[in-house]
Protein backbone atom coordinates (compact mmCIF):
# COMPACT_ATOMS: atom_id res chain seq x y z
CA UNK A 1 0.00 0.00 0.00
CA UNK A 2 1.86 3.56 -0.73
CA UNK A 3 -1.31 5.69 0.45
CA UNK A 4 0.05 8.62 2.46
CA UNK A 5 -0.22 8.50 6.25
CA UNK A 6 -2.49 11.29 7.49
CA UNK A 7 -3.73 9.83 10.54
CA UNK A 8 -7.33 10.18 10.95
CA UNK A 9 -7.86 13.24 8.59
CA UNK A 10 -9.75 12.62 5.24
CA UNK A 11 -7.17 12.90 2.06
CA UNK A 12 -8.44 15.54 -0.39
CA UNK A 13 -9.97 14.09 -3.43
CA UNK A 14 -7.90 12.42 -5.73
CA UNK A 15 -4.79 11.87 -3.37
CA UNK A 16 -3.95 15.38 -3.86
CA UNK A 17 -2.81 17.90 -1.30
CA UNK A 18 -5.11 20.95 -1.29
CA UNK A 19 -3.68 23.91 -2.70
CA UNK A 20 -2.77 27.05 -0.70
CA UNK A 21 -5.22 29.56 -1.04
CA UNK A 22 -4.21 32.42 -2.61
CA UNK A 23 -5.10 35.99 -2.09
CA UNK A 24 -7.55 37.80 -4.56
CA UNK A 25 -7.39 41.41 -5.10
CA UNK A 26 -10.41 43.66 -3.84
CA UNK A 27 -11.86 44.97 -0.72
CA UNK A 28 -9.61 43.55 2.47
CA UNK A 29 -10.86 42.40 5.76
CA UNK A 30 -9.19 44.52 9.07
CA UNK A 31 -7.35 41.44 9.57
CA UNK A 32 -5.53 41.76 5.76
CA UNK A 33 -1.93 42.93 6.24
CA UNK A 34 -1.19 46.24 3.95
CA UNK A 35 1.18 45.81 0.97
CA UNK A 36 4.72 45.74 2.22
CA UNK A 37 3.57 45.54 6.27
CA UNK A 38 3.99 42.54 8.41
CA UNK A 39 0.77 41.15 9.27
CA UNK A 40 -0.53 40.40 12.64
CA UNK A 41 0.04 37.61 14.61
CA UNK A 42 2.62 37.29 17.00
CA UNK A 43 5.76 37.42 14.82
CA UNK A 44 5.36 40.93 15.16
CA UNK A 45 7.72 42.49 17.07
CA UNK A 46 6.78 44.67 20.10
CA UNK A 47 7.84 48.34 19.64
CA UNK A 48 10.55 49.27 22.31
CA UNK A 49 9.24 51.48 25.47
CA UNK A 50 11.72 54.15 24.63
CA UNK A 51 10.39 54.30 20.62
CA UNK A 52 10.08 58.01 19.72
CA UNK A 53 6.49 59.36 19.62
CA UNK A 54 5.49 62.45 18.78
CA UNK A 55 4.39 64.85 21.45
CA UNK A 56 1.27 65.73 21.31
CA UNK A 57 1.13 69.84 19.98
CA UNK A 58 -1.71 71.89 20.87
CA UNK A 59 -3.66 73.40 18.00
CA UNK A 60 -3.75 76.81 17.40
CA UNK A 61 -5.90 78.71 20.04
CA UNK A 62 -9.10 80.84 18.54
CA UNK A 63 -7.88 82.26 15.20
CA UNK A 64 -7.57 78.60 13.40
CA UNK A 65 -11.22 78.09 11.07
CA UNK A 66 -12.59 74.89 11.34
CA UNK A 67 -15.28 73.48 9.34
CA UNK A 68 -18.64 73.81 10.75
CA UNK A 69 -19.17 70.31 11.33
CA UNK A 70 -16.25 69.95 13.76
CA UNK A 71 -17.49 70.45 17.34
CA UNK A 72 -13.73 71.48 18.23
CA UNK A 73 -9.79 71.34 16.47
CA UNK A 74 -8.38 67.43 16.71
CA UNK A 75 -5.38 67.34 18.51
CA UNK A 76 -2.28 67.87 16.25
CA UNK A 77 0.84 66.18 16.38
CA UNK A 78 3.24 66.96 14.44
CA UNK A 79 6.13 64.10 12.96
CA UNK A 80 8.96 65.85 11.57
CA UNK A 81 10.57 63.96 8.02
CA UNK A 82 11.85 64.67 5.06
CA UNK A 83 9.80 64.65 1.97
CA UNK A 84 10.94 60.87 1.03
CA UNK A 85 10.32 59.96 4.55
CA UNK A 86 7.06 61.11 5.52
CA UNK A 87 4.97 58.00 4.06
CA UNK A 88 7.57 55.78 5.56
CA UNK A 89 6.77 58.01 9.05
CA UNK A 90 3.01 57.89 8.27
CA UNK A 91 2.82 54.22 8.28
CA UNK A 92 4.63 54.13 11.34
CA UNK A 93 2.16 56.11 12.99
CA UNK A 94 -0.44 54.24 11.81
CA UNK A 95 1.62 51.10 13.59
CA UNK A 96 1.32 52.78 16.91
CA UNK A 97 -2.15 53.55 16.50
CA UNK A 98 -3.16 49.93 15.85
CA UNK A 99 -0.66 48.78 18.46
CA UNK A 100 -2.29 50.99 21.24
CA UNK A 101 -5.61 49.65 20.36
CA UNK A 102 -7.27 52.40 17.52
CA UNK A 103 -9.75 50.51 14.92
CA UNK A 104 -8.35 50.39 11.44
CA UNK A 105 -11.40 52.03 10.76
CA UNK A 106 -10.41 54.48 12.33
CA UNK A 107 -7.73 55.71 10.31
CA UNK A 108 -7.56 57.89 7.47
CA UNK A 109 -4.01 58.39 5.77
CA UNK A 110 -3.46 60.91 3.28
CA UNK A 111 -0.34 61.34 0.93
CA UNK A 112 0.38 64.79 -0.44
CA UNK A 113 2.87 63.53 -3.25
CA UNK A 114 3.01 59.88 -4.29
CA UNK A 115 0.29 57.90 -3.83
CA UNK A 116 0.17 54.98 -1.20
CA UNK A 117 0.91 51.92 -3.05
CA UNK A 118 -2.67 50.51 -1.47
CA UNK A 119 -4.21 53.32 -2.90
CA UNK A 120 -2.70 52.98 -6.46
CA UNK A 121 -3.39 48.87 -6.24
CA UNK A 122 -6.86 49.38 -5.67
CA UNK A 123 -7.71 51.92 -7.74
CA UNK A 124 -6.33 49.63 -10.35
CA UNK A 125 -9.83 47.79 -9.54
CA UNK A 126 -11.81 50.91 -10.53
CA UNK A 127 -12.94 54.27 -8.75
CA UNK A 128 -16.17 52.79 -7.57
CA UNK A 129 -14.43 50.09 -5.76
CA UNK A 130 -11.84 52.02 -3.95
CA UNK A 131 -14.03 54.42 -2.78
CA UNK A 132 -16.63 51.84 -1.62
CA UNK A 133 -13.93 50.69 0.71
CA UNK A 134 -14.12 54.18 2.18
CA UNK A 135 -17.73 54.07 2.85
CA UNK A 136 -17.39 50.57 4.23
CA UNK A 137 -15.13 52.18 6.75
CA UNK A 138 -13.66 49.03 7.92
CA UNK A 139 -9.77 49.50 6.95
CA UNK A 140 -7.03 52.28 7.32
CA UNK A 141 -8.31 53.95 4.19
CA UNK A 142 -5.53 55.38 2.05
CA UNK A 143 -6.25 58.67 -0.11
CA UNK A 144 -3.97 60.83 -2.85
CA UNK A 145 -4.16 64.82 -1.12
CA UNK A 146 -5.68 66.02 -4.27
CA UNK A 147 -8.79 64.16 -3.61
CA UNK A 148 -9.43 65.29 0.41
CA UNK A 149 -12.20 66.50 -0.39
CA UNK A 150 -13.85 63.50 -1.32
CA UNK A 151 -12.52 61.85 1.88
CA UNK A 152 -14.85 61.34 4.86
CA UNK A 153 -14.06 62.30 8.39
CA UNK A 154 -13.02 59.87 11.02
CA UNK A 155 -11.26 60.13 14.16
CA UNK A 156 -7.67 59.79 13.31
CA UNK A 157 -5.89 61.72 10.04
CA UNK A 158 -2.86 61.02 9.02
CA UNK A 159 -1.28 62.68 6.22
CA UNK A 160 2.23 62.48 4.65
CA UNK A 161 3.42 65.77 3.37
CA UNK A 162 6.03 63.26 0.80
CA UNK A 163 5.48 65.99 -2.22
CA UNK A 164 4.26 69.23 -2.71
CA UNK A 165 3.12 69.34 -6.56
CA UNK A 166 1.07 72.47 -7.57
CA UNK A 167 0.30 73.43 -3.75
CA UNK A 168 -1.39 70.29 -2.66
CA UNK A 169 -0.32 70.85 0.68
CA UNK A 170 -1.47 74.08 1.20
CA UNK A 171 -5.06 72.60 0.00
CA UNK A 172 -4.68 69.42 1.90
CA UNK A 173 -3.94 70.06 5.04
CA UNK A 174 -6.37 72.16 6.24
CA UNK A 175 -8.90 70.00 4.36
CA UNK A 176 -7.59 66.94 6.16
CA UNK A 177 -7.61 68.85 9.93
CA UNK A 178 -11.51 69.65 9.09
CA UNK A 179 -11.34 65.67 8.68
CA UNK A 180 -9.93 64.54 12.02
CA UNK A 181 -12.79 64.22 14.68
CA UNK A 182 -10.20 63.97 16.94
CA UNK A 183 -6.30 63.71 16.23
CA UNK A 184 -4.75 64.68 13.48
CA UNK A 185 -1.02 63.53 12.44
CA UNK A 186 1.28 65.37 9.89
CA UNK A 187 4.04 63.96 9.28
CA UNK A 188 7.38 66.07 7.04
CA UNK A 189 9.01 69.20 6.91
CA UNK A 190 7.95 71.49 9.51
CA UNK A 191 7.93 74.50 8.19
CA UNK A 192 5.81 73.14 5.20
CA UNK A 193 3.37 72.47 7.41
CA UNK A 194 3.18 75.77 9.71
CA UNK A 195 2.72 77.80 6.60
CA UNK A 196 0.16 75.16 5.02
CA UNK A 197 -1.97 75.24 8.49
CA UNK A 198 -0.82 78.98 9.83
CA UNK A 199 1.33 80.28 12.57
CA UNK A 200 1.02 78.49 16.12
CA UNK A 201 0.84 74.60 14.79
Amino acid sequence: MHESAQGPRVAPAAGRTAPTPRPVPGPRSAATPRPGRPGPGPARPTPPAQRAQPAPVPAAPNGVPSGPENRSAPQLQLIPAPADGALDAAEEAVDLLLESGRAPGDILVLTTGQQHPWAAHELSFGEAAYWAQQDAGDDVFFADGSAVDRAKPRPVVVVAVNGDADGTVARALPVARDRADALLIVCGDPQTINSALGAGV
